[in-house]
């Protein structure tokens, strides 16, 4: 029972553009205050939808995907900017792009929305990414803990009752993948589930490549309920409890979503 903002490509991109309007930007400020001499960067960018409130800002913007069909939306649905000269958009790996190819002195943000948890060996990721920032740059994570109840991305299965089961692609070993073959999933969903499920990251982890990577965290919020939810499912955003956001690997568990804002030390 996939949803709709999984098949409408119109829908996804109207609830990236009301998402990071909403809570987004006001996450980064006071830190971050888009304006026209500022150049943001978006990593996995998608439809293009978390890029607009930027460029309505005059923001000089640049987009890297990976899947071209959603790189063609982006195309499509920020035309004006890629004319105006405001925007560019890659089809590429991050890995085979060389930051002076793309911008000019870096970037003052780097954005990573919904994306780390899809990236392998993200400690390498965190350690390349500082090649794209300013001095003073920024870098912004939002993402799903793996371990909070819809983790696993099993919201896109097509069967009713997968898609809505909590905490399922915590199953043990091939039992996963089996149950997903037993209830008719599509091949192509369960690779897609099981590579997710190979990258998928934890608050736990995420904060540990921080250190590693020598980034200290300007800021961070943890949600109970993920902000994107009120533009999918008309539902309301929770921030999580202090008492619970205090608890390692508890937290993960029931963490729909967590915003971290990183600066190179």
């Amino acid at each position: 029972m996939a949803f709709a903002h999984h098949k409408d490509e119109n829908l996804r991109f109207e609830q990236q553009v009301l998402n990071a309007e909403k809570y987004v930007l006001p996450f980064l400020q006071p830190d971050f205050e888009p304006a026209t001499n500022q150049h943001v960067l978006e990593i996995g960018c998608g439809e293009g939808g978390v890029l607009k409130p930027f460029l309505l800002r005059g923001c000089r913007a640049v987009g890297v995907e990976l899947v071209e069909y959603r790189l063609q939306l982006a195309k499509s649905f920020l035309k004006q900017y890629l004319d105006a000269g405001q925007l560019d958009l890659h089809c590429a790996d991050i890995y085979h792009i060389q930051p002076e190819n793309i911008s000019d002195g870096g970037f003052d943000l780097v954005l990573l929305k919904d994306v780390i948890e899809h990236i392998p060996d993200q400690e390498r990721l965190l350690g390349w990414l500082k090649r794209f920032l300013r001095p003073k740059g920024l870098l912004f994570i939002g993402f799903p803990p793996w371990y909070m109840p819809h983790g696993g991305h099993q919201q896109i299965c097509e069967h009713k009752w997968l898609s809505l089961f909590p905490y399922l692609h915590l199953l043990p070993g091939k039992l996963y993948p089996n149950v997903l073959r037993w209830c008719g999933e599509q091949e192509s969903t369960i690779q897609e589930l099981l590579q997710v499920r190979s990258t998928g990251i934890s608050i736990e982890r995420l904060e540990s490549i921080i250190k590693k990577q020598g980034y200290r965290i300007v800021r961070k919020q943890l949600y109970l309920i993920n902000p994107i939810y009120q533009f999918k499912f008309g539902i309301k955003p929770v921030r999580q409890l202090p008492v619970v956001r205090s608890i390692p690997y508890l937290r993960d568990f029931v963490t729909t979503c967590a915003y971290y804002l990183l600066q190179p030390m």
